[in-house]
């Protein structure tokens, strides 16, 4: 097997499902024997949960757009240097909670962001560092807000209209579409069963693939 660890992405709008099939994914790669880390964007440290708390909570100040995109990719330096590559570099396999194709999804297409001004902001924090693998998980917006609204109190971005949502799903459909080597898109809105053994069955192959 190879040296460096695997990163693997989990991406999608509300709702899809991330965090199960995260769980989902850390007990298989448990039963290949594979050491790995669980952790999440925005945050995965101290400090990048810090910006996490400011990122979501309500409040009555509008947040500007290049505000949001800043401290998102801020977050995400000190994230990737101080956790995500460490990991890495010592053999471990990543599953995290979203990456930078939230970025281009949320911000881009979601706020409206260039995507160039995100691609910029990507080379500048990530160099070269891209996930191995990005498992999208995806179902109609009505779906998974319906499955956010009834996990409690909505953050700030879950606030947003169902519209903002879409454009999401469609920035990350789109993404997907030109990459489909490394994107994976699972049918979340598929019963939970159907869509853990697609989860398992992924992690199985990306195991394989390496021996």
């Amino acid at each position: 097997m190879s040296r460096r660890g695997q990163f693997i992405t989990f991406e999608g709008t509300e709702g899809v499902g991330k965090s199960t099939q995260l769980g989902n994914a850390a007990k298989t790669l448990e039963t290949l024997g594979v050491d790995f880390i669980v952790t999440r964007e925005p945050g995965g440290t101290p400090m990048a949960e810090a910006i996490r708390e400011l990122l979501l909570a309500p409040r009555e100040e509008p947040v500007n757009d290049t505000t949001e995109l800043l401290l998102m990719f801020a977050a995400r330096a000190q994230h990737l240097h101080t956790r995500i590559l460490p990991a890495l570099e010592q053999g471990q396999w990543v599953l995290c909670d979203r990456f930078t194709d939230a970025t281009f999804a949320y911000q881009g297409g979601g706020r409206g962001v260039p995507q160039e001004r995100i691609a910029l902001l990507e080379n500048l924090v990530q160099g070269e560092v891209r996930p191995d693998h990005v498992i999208l998980l995806d179902a109609p917006v009505e779906t998974g807000m319906t499955r956010a609204r009834h996990r409690g109190d909505l953050d700030r971005f879950e606030q947003e209209a169902v519209s903002f949502f879409q454009r999401i799903r469609d920035t990350y459909l789109a993404r997907a579409a030109t990459a489909p080597a490394r994107y994976t898109v699972v049918d979340a809105a598929a019963p939970l069963e159907q869509v853990s053994a697609r989860i398992s069955e992924l992690m199985c192959k990306f195991y394989s693939d390496l021996l």
